[in-house]
Parts: C-alpha cells; structure tokens; sequence
C-alpha cells in the first residue's frame, strides 16, 4: 500500500512538471470516449445498442482533429473551445448519423470555466449551450427533444459549472494560503520590532548605568588625585566612594546584561529594577561626590507601575549626571517628586552655568529619556532656565500604555 501510494505520488508530481503530457493523456482519453460513442446507437430498441452503426470517415478525422485540439487547451483555452465547437456544429449539421465529437467542446468549456472569472464563464458556457443546443436541434437526431439534444445541453451546462467550482475552490486555497503566508510575515515582522525595542531599552538602561557610576568614579578620583599628598585622609575616603560606586555599576551592568541571556542560562538576575523607592540611596552618591540635592516628594506614596517607577529613576539619574558632569564646580540641584492627578511630575533643577550634554552633540542622555518617557505615553522638557540653570521635567502617565496601573 505504501509503494502505490509513493508511485502515485511520483507520477503525480511528473505530471504536474509536464502538463503537456497529462493533457495528451486527456485528449486520448476523450478521442477514445468519442470513438466508442460513435459506435453506440442511443435510440435502440432496448436503450442504447453497440455494434449497429459505424462512424464516417468524415467523422473519425474531426474526432481526432478535436482531440489534438484539446492538447493545447491550458495555452489557449478560449481560442480551443472556439474551434472545437465549431467543429462539432459542423458535424451536427452534415454528420449522419452525428459522431459524439461535441465530447471536445464540452471539456474545451470545462478549461474555460476554470481558468476565467464567473461572468466570463456564464456568458461563454450560455452561448456554447444555446448554440450547440440549437445546432443539435435543428439538424440532428429528430424530434428536437430526443435525449441526444437535451444531453448535449445537460453537458455543456454541467461543464461550466464543475468549471467554475473548480476555479472557486482554487482561489479559497490560494487566498488561504496568502493570508497564512502574510500572518507569517506579520509574525515575523513584529518580532522584529519587539526585538530592536527590547534593544533601545537596554541600550537606554546600559548608558543611564555607565553615564551615571563612571561619573562619578571620575568625579571622586580627580578628587582623590587633588588632595592625595595634603590630605591622604580625604583622598582616601574618595577611593572608598569610587570602589562603592564601582561595585554598583557592575552589579546594575550585570543585571542589565543579563537580561540577554537565555532562559536556560546560569545565574540569571534576580533583582528588580531600581526605582522611586531608592532614591535617597543615589542621592547620597551625588552627595558624596560633591553635589548637593534637595529632595521634595509629593506622591502620596503611591505604588507606581513598574514601568513608571524605573523611568522616574533613570530620569533623575540621568538628570543629575548631567548636573555633575556640565554644570560646574559649585552647582546645585532640586529633585521634585509630585503627583498630579492621572500623572507624576519628575522635575530635576539646576543652578550651574554649563549646558547639558557636551559641544560635539555626541551625547545620548536627553534623547535617550525623551525615547524612555515616549513609549509611555508621557512628556518631557528640556531647556536652560530664566537667571541661569537647566531644568528637566518629565510627565509620566500612572496608567501605561500596556494596561498597567496604580
């Protein structure tokens, strides 16, 4: 059972590749079909008797002129079944007794049928109807109603219908496999999509990191090599704060870089995002560095939704970076916390005197948190203030775009 079912699947594929043979097999079969039925007499005594009349030479050659015919009928279906049925009006009219050699015409209009849309196929099926019909009834077999003249309109009727259906069905499946092949592709692009976001927001999370710890390690290690030979107490203390500040940019790196990791991967991260709720600690690593930080907040001490909370976060953290790295030796700076209706104001205050961001433009700080505070549907600020300073103040939604809220 398996090797019939490997062969038929081998011959049908090699008839799929050669369609010219599979329509000469076709032709064969239907000259075949015609010969036999022109040997067949319907109107015997006793139903239809083989053996009591013979076809005219006339009528053998038209027979296999139509089955050669019928051979190109994929190429040129509409030119095929104008001349097969122009041969079969012509053997009604001068066949006696008429050779079935309307069998051609009636496969021509099935080719037809399935190969054109449906008005194209209803307006060629009715007039190869009526005129083979009509044909069939004013010179054929008498009366006009035999079964002959009406089983000619019965086929050529049934053609253009199988045609059709045959079409139809052909289309359903190419429009099924269309739209699976565009929910693919659709599948695929928006996987890409989730992926280059997923990217820009690590990239946003590894720069506010480094931007923000390796600051600071510059800030306390020019202090450190400052006062070094007169004040080695102080000096040492500073390298205290850059190792602590460095021990936490490789843990908030590690973190970061896990999430790039496989889940199959060891010694994935288990600690959540850093948020609102410790902000006094990175506070204090300003502090130490040498810039003072007021903290005012008023949030009511409302639970943020997580995504809400680390970009408050990176907000300040990236707010006051800038401060430390741009805005001079004796700058200052204002951190304000407050919740407005559906939204929570970050504003972060300066009063130095450098611009935010270095002169070559090369900077990604600002842009990065206008991106983060973007795709959570809020605002962001950025400018120099009036009497000298710069301010950012970030609008972010307590209900996120994904559904998330308070």
């Amino acid at each position: 059972m398996t090797s019939f079912a490997t062969g038929f699947a081998r011959t049908q594929k090699w008839l799929r590749a050669h369609p010219l043979a599979l329509d000469g097999a076709i032709a064969a079969l239907v000259l075949l079909c015609m010969v036999a039925g022109s040997f067949a007499d319907p109107n015997g005594e006793h139903g239809p008797e083989f053996g009591t009349r013979t076809p005219e030479p006339r009528s053998v050659v038209l027979m296999v002129v139509v089955a050669g015919a019928l051979v190109f009928r994929r190429r040129n279906p509409m030119a095929v079944l104008l001349f097969t049925g122009a041969v079969s009006v012509l053997e009604l009219v001068a066949g006696d007794p008429a050779a079935p050699v309307a069998m051609g015409a009636v496969v021509a209009l099935y080719t037809v049928a399935s190969r054109t849309d449906r008005p194209t196929t209803w307006r060629v099926g009715l007039l190869t109807m009526t005129v083979l019909t009509c044909a069939a009834m004013f010179f054929g077999s008498t009366p006009w109603y035999t079964q002959e003249n009406l089983g000619l309109f019965a086929w050529t009727g049934m053609a253009a219908a199988a045609g059709d259906a045959v079409r139809s069905r052909r289309d359903f499946i190419d429009a099924i496999r269309e739209r699976a092949e565009r929910a693919e592709r659709t599948r695929e692009e928006e996987a890409r999509r989730r992926v280059a976001e997923e990217r820009l927001r690590i990239a946003r999370d590894l720069h506010d990191v480094v931007a923000h710890h390796i600051a600071l390690v510059n800030v306390q290690a020019g202090v450190a090599a400052h006062v070094m030979d007169k004040r080695p107490d102080q000096a040492k203390e500073a390298l205290a704060h850059v190792r602590e500040a460095s021990r936490s940019a490789l843990n908030e790196l590690r973190a970061t870089v896990g999430l790039l990791r496989q889940s199959g991967d060891p010694e994935a991260p288990t600690e959540p995002a850093p948020g609102l709720d410790v902000l006094e600690d990175l506070v204090i690593t300003f502090r130490q560095a040498g810039l003072p930080v007021e903290v005012a907040r008023c949030d009511d001490g409302v639970r943020l939704p997580a995504a809400v909370d680390l970009a408050a976060y990176r907000i300040i953290q990236e707010s006051l970076t800038n401060v430390q790295k741009h805005a001079g030796p004796d700058a200052k700076a204002e951190v304000s916390v407050i919740r407005v209706g559906p939204t929570l104001e970050v504003t972060v205050l300066d009063n130095g005197a450098g611009a935010h961001g270095p002169k070559d433009g090369g900077g990604h700080g600002l842009l990065g948190m206008r991106e983060r505070v973007g795709a959570l549907g809020g605002s962001l600020t950025a400018g120099p203030r009036y009497g000298g300073g710069f301010r950012v103040q970030a609008i972010l939604p307590l209900k996120t775009r994904t559904g998330e809220d308070t």
